[in-house]
C-alpha cells in the first residue's frame, strides 16, 4: 500500500464498533500479519510486538465484541506511546482502505495467557473485522467527521491542505490533543496536556493520539511532495505554548 492510499484513506475511515462476528479467511489475516511486520516506526530502538488474537482472550468489559483483536505491547520506554500511535495508525489505514473495520479499544484487557505470551507491557487493543453493515464502513464526506477547526489547531499560515489531513486524525474520547507551530519547513508537534479529571479518563493514551497525528501529518507532507525528517531535538521555547508538551518536530524538504 503506497503513500497515496494511505492518504486518501485518512478522508474516509471511521472507527467501527459493530462488527460482522465471523471470523476473516486465513489468507486475509496472513496477508495483516505480514503487513504487520512492515510497519515503519519512530524509534527503532523501542521493541514492539503485535499479536492478533481471538475474542475470546479479551477481557471486553462493556465494550462490544469484535472478530480480531490486535494486541499490542512495547517496552515501556521513552516516547514509546507515541511511537504506538505512529505505527498502528498504519494498519488502521490499511485496515480502511481493504474495507475492513477498526478500532483503537483502551478500555479492554488481555487474559491472563496473552499476558504472559510477552516480556514486554501490554498497551493497547486495536479491534477489526468486516463491519455489521458494509454502508457504514466509510464516511462519505468531510463534514461527517466531527473535529476542531484549523485555526483551533494551528498557527501555521498557509498550510491548510497539509494540516487538513491531520485534523482529521482519530483521538481518545475526540479529545484532539495537539497542536501544531512553526513554518513551512519546520512543524513543531505540541500535546496539550490534559487537565486533572480529563487525565483520569485518557490516562496517556493522548500521546498515543500524538502518534496518530504525527503519522497523518507525515503522510500528508510527502503526498504533497515533500520529504520528510522526525527531529527529536527541537524543542519548543516560548511562553506563548505553556500547558503543551513538545513531542517531535517534522522537517520537510
Amino acid at each position: 500500500m503506497d503513500q497515496n492510499e494511505y492518504y486518501n484513506s485518512i478522508f474516509k475511515r471511521k472507527s467501527i464498533r459493530n462488527f460482522d462476528l465471523r471470523p476473516l479467511d486465513d489468507d486475509t489475516l496472513v496477508d495483516i500479519s505480514t503487513h504487520l511486520r512492515a510497519l515503519e516506526s519512530m524509534h527503532d530502538d523501542i521493541k514492539v510486538e503485535l499479536k492478533i488474537i481471538s475474542p475470546d482472550s479479551v477481557k471486553r468489559r462493556m465494550m462490544k465484541r469484535a472478530p480480531h483483536y490486535i494486541a499490542v505491547f512495547s517496552e515501556a520506554k521513552a516516547g514509546y506511546l507515541t511511537n504506538i500511535g505512529f505505527m498502528l495508525q498504519q494498519i488502521d489505514l490499511y485496515l480502511s482502505h481493504n474495507s475492513l473495520g477498526s478500532c483503537w479499544q483502551g478500555i479492554p484487557s488481555p487474559k491472563k495467557e496473552v499476558l504472559e505470551s510477552s516480556n514486554l507491557e501490554f498497551v493497547i487493543f486495536i479491534a477489526f473485522g468486516k463491519p455489521k453493515d458494509p454502508q457504514s464502513l466509510h464516511r462519505t464526506k468531510i463534514s461527517e467527521f466531527k473535529r476542531k477547526s484549523l485555526h483551533e489547531i494551528t498557527d501555521i499560515k498557509g498550510a491548510d491542505e497539509l494540516l487538513e489531513a491531520v485534523r482529521l486524525a482519530p483521538s481518545s474520547t475526540n479529545g484532539q490533543p495537539w497542536f501544531f507551530t512553526g513554518d513551512e519547513n519546520i512543524i513543531n508537534v505540541l500535546a496539550v496536556k490534559p487537565n486533572f479529571v480529563k487525565a483520569l479518563l485518557v490516562k496517556d493514551y493522548y500521546l498515543i493520539d500524538i502518534g496518530i497525528a504525527i503519522y497523518h501529518l507525515k503522510v500528508a507532507a510527502e503526498h504533497l511532495g515533500k520529504k520528510t525528517e522526525i527531529l527529536f531535538d527541537e524543542p519548543v521555547k516560548s511562553d506563548a505554548f505553556k500547558g503543551y508538551e513538545y513531542i517531535i518536530s517534522l522537517k520537510l524538504d
